[in-house]
């Protein structure tokens, strides 16, 4: 049934463990337990806080090159492990097992582009001759770590979410304290596992499953400096108990995708790309596209052939090569879906494809005329539905894609620099991606949203400044 071990250890300080055997991780396709995992408490929690706090100083004088080798030897353990980690994340995610090696690949970029920037973090030379009164002084600064770090990540890219925190901070030489999701915590223990191989300093790291309130700590010890949260809009609540320090937070999204009168490419390879956005790993993702705004003249052949695509889809067991929709995480996602769906119909919506539940499997589902008062316009949908509506000139489409309490990424289709350029001055969101759905991103690019969608940036670069901050020197010669 299962290619994972059945047993698998935390890390608390870099050290195995294994206190009790009480997290059940479920095959999301069959639903049997695949493995167990130790359910970490509040004590394990603050051991963990204190060993990262007594590591500090050992992380922050572990040099640049050391850095680099340990990220250098995760990518060559990552790789010689692709298929155990793919296999991991199509058992334990549901993930279709084509893209689950497509985010091995991914986390295999995110560490590799970590090890680049670990011997890059530079500062810069300050002319402070100002006047006569400053005539001898010179400036520099260079970036520090911050410290401590801690870190919630969500259940929908077990590898890669968990990489673009974890890959930073030791590039950036923070220690560090994770929970990942306990849905599927598979994934991280095994980067703990290559973790543990290297020369990390002793306390350096600590990968724990754990309880929400049991990892109240993460979010509220004054000893940590940087709290990042992936997930839902409840990071706003846990921002408010973070107290002083940093906060990073990646909440999610509706995006929305224009597709205008000349989208500047074919329209079936547009439908290509929105289908794969909305569709994805069940359109479990946060830039997974929501709302597709297009305009009148296109508007009928593109639901003609929106319709057939998602209809055709191929829907089942994602160990099938062939298998594009898998399972969503668990039957009360798939129903939450499905009830906004049923909300919407009755509110006037029409399905042009209608979803299919059966347990936690959930057919694609296309709908247009959607109230906006509805939950599935105004509210992060994040399974495999999107709506269609029309508009009739570029400047209608930017406001039916600002109206949204979300800005994570917007798309657009266009041939019209113009019209690309205004979209890129326009839209209220963290990123806008001319030519392709909002769901396209790349681990070195600044990603993040603005409005309920998060504070902050994550990518390896923005998140190693997150986690690093300049100390200055001045001299008087």
């Amino acid at each position: 049934m299962s290619s994972l071990k059945n047993r698998w250890p935390c890390y608390v300080g870099g050290h195995p463990q294994s206190p009790n055997q009480s997290l059940e991780v479920a095959d999301k396709y069959s639903g049997e337990v695949a493995a167990t995992a130790p359910l970490a408490d509040a004590a394990a929690v603050e051991h963990a806080i204190a060993a990262a706090w007594n590591a500090r100083a050992a992380m922050a004088a572990f040099p640049p090159d050391a850095r680099r080798d340990v990220l250098e030897h995760c990518v060559r353990r990552f790789t010689e492990r692709h298929e155990e980690l793919a296999q991991a994340l199509c058992i334990e995610a549901g993930k279709p097992i084509g893209d689950a090696r497509g985010e091995v690949d991914r986390l295999i970029d995110t560490f590799r582009i970590a090890a680049g920037e670990a011997t890059r973090i530079g500062g810069e030379v300050l002319e402070l001759q100002l006047s006569a009164r400053t005539r001898g002084y010179q400036g520099m600064t260079r970036r520090v770590p911050v410290g401590v770090c801690s870190f919630i990540t969500p259940f929908n890219f077990p590898l890669n979410l968990v990489a673009h925190k974890v890959a930073p901070a030791i590039a950036a030489g923070c220690p560090f304290v994770l929970k990942p999701a306990a849905k599927t915590p598979i994934g991280a223990l095994i980067i703990g596992e290559v973790l543990a191989e290297t020369d990390l300093p002793e306390g350096a790291f600590s990968i724990l499953p754990c309880s929400n309130d049991d990892a109240a700590a993460l979010v509220e010890d004054e000893r940590i400096a940087l709290f990042s949260f992936t997930g839902g809009e409840v990071g706003w609540e846990l921002k408010s108990r973070a107290g002083r320090k940093k906060v990073v937070l990646e909440l999610g999204g509706n995006a929305a995708c224009i597709v205008d009168a000349d989208p500047g490419r074919d329209l079936d390879a547009v439908v290509e790309r929105l289908v794969s956005g909305a569709c994805y790993q069940s359109g479990q993702s946060c830039i997974s596209v929501q709302r597709i705004i297009a305009h009148e003249s296109v508007y009928d052949a593109l639901r003609e052939r929106l319709q057939v695509a998602f209809e055709t889809l191929v829907a089942g067991d994602p160990r099938d090569d062939d298998t594009f929709i898998g399972p969503m995480i668990d039957e009360d996602a798939a129903c939450r879906v499905e009830d906004w769906v049923d909300e919407a119909v009755q509110g006037g919506a029409t399905a042009i494809v209608r979803p299919r539940r059966n347990g936690n499997m959930l057919t694609p589902g296309l709908l247009e005329n959607v109230p906006r008062d509805a939950r599935l316009y105004r509210d992060e949908v994040f399974g495999p539905v999107a709506l269609m509506e029309r508009f009739e000139d570029f400047d209608q489409a930017l406001e039916i894609a600002n109206d949204s309490r979300f800005g994570l990424q917007a798309g657009v289709f266009t041939g019209s620099l113009e019209h690309a350029m205004r979209a890129w001055d326009t839209l209220e969101a963290g990123g806008v991606v001319v030519g392709d759905v909002p769901s396209f991103r790349v681990d070195n690019m600044p990603y993040g949203g603005v409005k309920c969608s998060g504070l902050g940036r994550e990518g390896v670069r923005s998140a190693i400044a997150d986690m690093t901050e300049p100390r200055l020197l001045v001299i008087r010669r």
